[in-house]
């Protein structure tokens, strides 16, 4: 199977995709990710890992599947389909992240900035190289980049198509963590294990609140925070939070995601 998903004892959902030799992006590839999205939302995991197998994470798209369309038309209808892929990944309302242990070129990119968080390897290296077809990037990742490392940087990505290190991207804030090679995988879920034991839904909360802020910044959050924050008053983990807070101090509180 292409894509597959396992669950942790610590409930992280871990999806990875396969699509030898160099993981490129295809409709066909698209449909099992969808599926395996399908699966995750309706489990509902604490946290949710984004991976791939091989050499690298992707090498790009299956650039037939653009040149098989033939009107202007019929290559949007593609280009819409695609971008559904990244916006699905980013309004799940749990934690998300993006493990990239080597290359990852263009929709995976894509769907990296997409994640909440971004976690590489010292060796990986990430590039939106469009431009050698003559396109630009078309599932979001020109303007999600723009929103962690601002414009500027988001324009030098996408008008050079150069490669960047995973120590660069730390540096722009694109990048959470750089982890070294050996023992990625494990270095990897040991950080969402962490992310994965706290409150699910203040965290989903707070996912909302910072889409409010991307959209019209602070005033728009300030607009909606309040309303957010206390919908969270039924949850298990709050009411058990504050209870433990006051029983027995800050920081004793097991947290169950609901």
């Amino acid at each position: 199977m292409p894509v597959t998903v396992e669950r942790t004892d610590s409930d992280v959902a871990i999806l990875t995709f396969s699509a030898p030799p160099v993981n490129l992006y295809s409709l066909e590839l698209h449909d099992e990710l969808d599926g395996a999205l399908d699966e995750i939302e309706a489990a509902a995991p604490r946290a949710l890992v984004i991976r791939a197998e091989g050499k690298i994470v992707s090498g790009g798209v299956d650039v037939a599947q653009f040149h098989a369309r033939t009107t202007q038309a019929d290559t949007q209808q593609l280009y819409d389909r695609m971008i559904e892929l990244p916006n699905r990944i980013d309004a799940l309302p749990f934690p998300t992240v993006f493990a990239a242990h080597a290359l990852t070129l263009t929709w995976a990119f894509e769907v990296a900035v997409a994640c909440d968080l971004i976690l590489a390897s010292e060796k990986a290296k990430f590039g939106l190289v469009e431009r050698v077809i003559g396109l630009t990037p078309t599932m979001g990742g020109t303007q999600r980049l723009a929103a962690r490392a601002g414009v500027g940087r988001a324009k030098e990505f996408v008008f050079t198509g150069d490669l960047y290190g995973a120590a660069t991207l730390e540096r722009w804030n694109v990048v959470n963590r750089v982890l070294p090679v050996e023992g990625f995988d494990a270095a990897v879920l040991a950080f969402v294990d962490q992310i994965a034991t706290g409150p699910t839904k203040a965290f989903g909360a707070a996912k909302d609140i910072l889409r409010h802020f991307e959209a019209g910044g602070v005033p728009e959050a300030n607009a909606h925070v309040t309303a957010i924050a206390a919908g969270l008053f039924d949850t298990q983990d709050l009411q058990h939070g504050m209870e433990s807070f006051l029983r027995d101090g800050p920081g004793k509180a097991t947290f169950t995601g609901r």
